[in-house]
């Protein structure tokens, strides 16, 4: 598993980097707000699924992502903002979804906040989304249909300039890691101290319950001592990517969460 910090994966060919994200949302003919999941291969521009959801959380997310996994394979990466059910601003950026995605053997590439562009091939298909919904349907159900032709459409007829005007279908191929795969455990032997943690998110160090991350919950995490001297830090992680610290010090504070820093822009 590898941190969020390093450079993106490149979309060297189909499911190299599937790229997720949200359109907004819309209001269908009876007054409900329709926000629109859409899920991208960043090579061939196929779309691999757009979804009419009434609301944009995990309990309606994963399911999407469970079905495309079962029609397409797995890709090497996913590409997201920062944003829930994607992304967090707790422990290691961690949510329950990308949990599953990395212990499938998936990369989570998170862009920098306030920088869709990262994300270029998303926002793009979005602008040509946005005509689309000029107009939208009048429930939630009769989107989805129409958004079934719409994909059908753009997948297998319409032509892509950056293909050479062939539509994605021409570009695209299923993934050779076929899912259902089975859930990587990330058992570290060489780690001081390995710690389960708890339904609610917690691990008991020191006597104290300090929590971690609900989205860690009956995970397993390793603990580094920092330093060898007297007082402790401990450096706190779930395989390679690291959530924070924690000092025997000032066990009150829990877990201290790293702050990450947006990057400054070169003049």
């Amino acid at each position: 598993m590898v941190p969020a910090t390093r450079p993106f994966a490149a979309a060297t060919g189909p499911n190299a980097v599937w790229c997720v994200d949200f359109k907004g949302w819309v209001r269908t003919g009876d007054g409900r707000r329709c926000y629109p999941l859409t899920l991208i291969d960043a090579y061939s521009r196929y779309l691999l699924r757009c979804e009419a959801l009434l609301d944009p959380d995990t309990r309606h997310v994963e399911p999407i992502f469970d079905s495309a996994f079962q029609e397409f394979g797995t890709p090497a990466a996913i590409r997201s903002d920062n944003g829930p059910p994607f992304a967090s601003t707790g422990a290691g950026g961690l949510t329950t979804l990308s949990v599953w995605w990395t212990k499938l053997g998936i990369r989570h590439d998170r862009i920098e906040p306030g920088k869709p562009q990262q994300n270029g091939r998303q926002e793009r298909f979005h602008r040509t989304l946005a005509e689309f919904l000029a107009a939208p349907e009048r429930d939630v159900r009769r989107q989805q249909r129409a958004f079934d032709r719409f994909r059908h459409e753009y997948n297998d007829v319409r032509p892509h300039e950056a293909l050479g005007l062939k539509p994605p279908l021409t570009a695209y191929a299923p993934s050779l890691q076929r899912y259902p795969r089975k859930l990587e455990r990330f058992d570290d032997p060489l780690c001081y101290e390995q710690l389960r943690v708890d339904k609610h998110g917690f691990v008991r160090w020191r006597g104290r319950r300090i929590l971690i991350s609900a989205a860690l919950a009956h995970e397993d995490v390793c603990l580094d001592a920092e330093n060898d001297e007297g007082d402790q830090r401990w450096v706190v992680r779930w395989g390679s990517i690291v959530l924070g610290t924690i000092d025997d010090g000032r066990l009150d504070r829990g877990l201290i969460v790293p702050v990450r820093r947006r990057r400054r822009r070169r003049r």
